[in-house]
């Protein structure tokens, strides 16, 4: 494919590419905002990127198109990835996904991007923030570096001026929340608008609450790309100090009340 070509490592095997475009048949089709899927990764590897965890967050591109519905033009692409590894100072996955924001643009000129990403996507999402097209991050169960791996501090300064939600099942084995947390802290310190959603007794996947997140999801993504009045729950953890707008428990049942 052409536009692969213009993807970080020109020398690679393997190119970074979108997936193919998630939007509502009815839809305005002018596109005016783009969600940018990032799955998760592991911290080290060189094997090729996982089909598995591309296809894990497809579901949710279908549920953010539907509760955009023909109210505004949104479409969603999953970002397929060079590899599965963040790979050290490499950081693969944070380069792959500002390469993939470049193309949005490239394809549908000046329109606001909304990073969504899960584990290791999460922490890309977080780190590719800078691009000027990004306005907002959504980090579901974002896979951090402990003190005992990580060389310095996870930046935040690229946060500055964007919507940023951070979602943690208390449960997560894989991603430790305790990690988002304090990055959150520090986050909220550079920007205000930031905040974070403790999911109870959910695990890495957040199924338990599956429903919940999903429209925890639609809320922040209507809202921070098409201006639509957050929820009371959302508001609130934005405008409340730390620790309480970084410790937002997700309510059951949340999403129900809402507009689709």
């Amino acid at each position: 494919m052409a536009h692969a070509l213009v993807g970080p490592g020109s020398g690679d095997a393997r190119a970074p590419r979108l997936g193919r475009p998630v939007r509502d048949p009815g839809a305005p089709g002018v596109v005016d905002g783009v969600v940018l899927l990032l799955p998760d990764g592991v911290p080290e590897s060189g094997r090729g990127p996982s089909l598995l965890a591309h296809a894990a967050l497809r579901p949710l591109g279908r549920s953010l198109v539907r509760a955009a519905g023909r109210d505004h033009g949104l479409v969603a692409h999953v970002v397929r990835y060079r590899g599965r590894g963040w790979n050290g100072a490499d950081a693969r996955l944070a380069a792959d996904a500002r390469w993939a924001v470049g193309e949005v643009a490239r394809r549908h000129g000046d329109v606001p991007v909304c990073l969504v990403g899960h584990g290791m996507g999460g922490r890309a999402a977080l780190r590719a923030a800078d691009h000027a097209a990004v306005v907002s991050v959504l980090a579901l169960a974002p896979w951090l570096p402990g003190d005992d791996v990580a060389a310095e501090p996870e930046p935040v300064r690229q946060l500055l001026g964007r919507q940023v939600r951070v979602v943690h099942g208390t449960t997560d084995e894989t991603a430790h929340p305790e990690l988002s947390y304090r990055l959150a802290i520090r986050a909220k310190k550079a920007n205000r608008s930031t905040c974070r959603f403790e999911v109870h007794s959910d695990g890495h996947a957040l199924r338990q609450h599956h429903g919940e997140v999903l429209a925890l999801a639609a809320d922040f993504v209507l809202g921070s790309l098409f201006g639509r009045p957050f929820s009371r729950p959302v508001a609130d953890a934005f405008a409340a100090p730390p620790p309480l707008g970084l410790r937002m428990p997700l309510a059951a049942g949340f999403g129900r009340s809402l507009r689709p």
